[in-house]
């Protein structure tokens, strides 16, 4: 049998432990097999696979975190927003929170955690070339001397016809096919 102490790192983590162990009661589930297990004596199910260990379920030594996204998304916090790898990308987020917890939607709610950051969306490098200043059209002063010529095409065979030329003058806006 693996000691709690193990499993978790020391720190501000021990109260995430804390509301974890509140939180289970409102499980239905969770709270269903515990209580199952216990009146069994089994404190594993599927080999090492589950865990009851005092009132926290482990998968795979990692605590189980139950249905509550306020206590997700703090956990995610707590390993997104560490002083020495602050903002680190998704899967480095990911890698560090299933070191000790496991929830079964952890990756997707990882990357929408990160997407979500402000922070990261404002430091983001972007890949785009720079738009630079708008110029101002050049004010046209007589009908048909710039033209937009487009085709047409795709279109079902008539008369062995299958394109239309479309001629428009950019100052009137007169269209002729």
């Amino acid at each position: 049998m693996h000691n709690l102490y193990e499993v978790v790192i020391e720190g501000p983590k021990v109260d995430i432990l804390e509301k974890i162990k509140k939180a289970r009661d409102k499980d239905e589930e969770v709270v269903k097999v515990a209580e199952e297990m216990k009146k069994v004596g089994i404190n594993a199910v599927r080999g090492e696979e589950w865990q009851l260990e005092g009132d926290l379920v482990l998968k795979e030594r990692k605590v189980y975190v139950l249905k509550n996204e306020k206590l997700r998304v703090e956990i995610i916090w707590l390993y997104y927003n560490i002083p020495m790898a602050r903002y680190r990308e998704k899967w480095k987020t990911t890698e560090f929170v299933t070191r000790n917890y496991w929830w079964l939607s952890v990756m997707k709610d990882v990357g929408k955690y990160v997407e979500e950051c402000d922070m990261c969306q404002r430091m983001k490098n972007r890949t785009e070339m720079l738009v630079g200043k708008l110029k101002l059209s050049e004010i046209l002063e007589k009908p048909w001397t710039h033209l937009i010529v487009d085709f047409i095409t795709k279109l079902p065979v008539v008369v062995e016809k299958d394109v239309i030329l479309v001629v428009c003058d950019k100052l009137s806006k007169m269209t002729y096919f």
